[in-house]
């Protein structure tokens, strides 16, 4: 035996190519520059409609006035803390890869085998796509939740034409 018959493990080979990547974000449009505005706006009406109450004699209302600010100002927080949330897809001749994180940073993913996959999208008549899903040995994942319609038939387009080209197996140029 020579030893050009050898298997050696840790030969380099060329990874794989990658036939579809997507990280999907929620989308927020209050970026934190209008966020600073927006709540510099909200303290400064709380404060002079306050200060009226005040000077008028009602000055336990001033209170509540700040309390709503306080009110505004974690709901805003709490909409940018699930902002953090995502989903990476990307898809390879030999894999489809799944990895969701939650907005508190949980990890889950799941590995699929393309050939198997099945793509299904549920649909409404007046609004369009309401949910994506990839199916595999029983298994149900929902994909794009957060995206909007349009965004949900654009994405869905690109990840079946990555689909079937995994499905469709490696292409051999001999020119290359």
């Amino acid at each position: 035996m020579t030893a050009g018959n050898d298997f050696d493990p840790t030969n380099d080979l060329e990874p794989e190519p990658m036939l579809f990547s997507a990280l999907l974000t929620p989308h927020r449009s209050l970026n934190r520059t209008g966020f600073v505005v927006l709540m510099t706006a909200v303290t400064a009406i709380s404060f002079i409609a306050g200060a009226v109450f005040w000077w008028l004699g009602a000055w336990p209302i001033f209170g509540f006035f700040g309390l709503d600010v306080l009110l505004v100002y974690w709901a805003f927080k709490v909409n940018f803390r699930t902002a953090k949330a995502s989903e990476e897809i990307s898809v390879t001749p030999s894999e489809l890869r799944v990895r969701r994180v939650s907005h508190r940073g949980h990890v889950v993913e799941w590995v699929l085998n393309p050939l198997w996959v099945q793509f299904e999208q549920k649909s409404h008549a007046e609004f369009g796509i309401e949910r994506l899903y990839l199916i595999s040995r029983g298994r149900r994942v929902s994909i794009g939740s957060f995206l909007s319609p349009d965004e949900k038939a654009s994405f869905s387009k690109a990840l079946i034409a990555a689909l079937n080209t995994a499905k469709r197996g490696p292409t051999y140029n001999p020119v290359a």
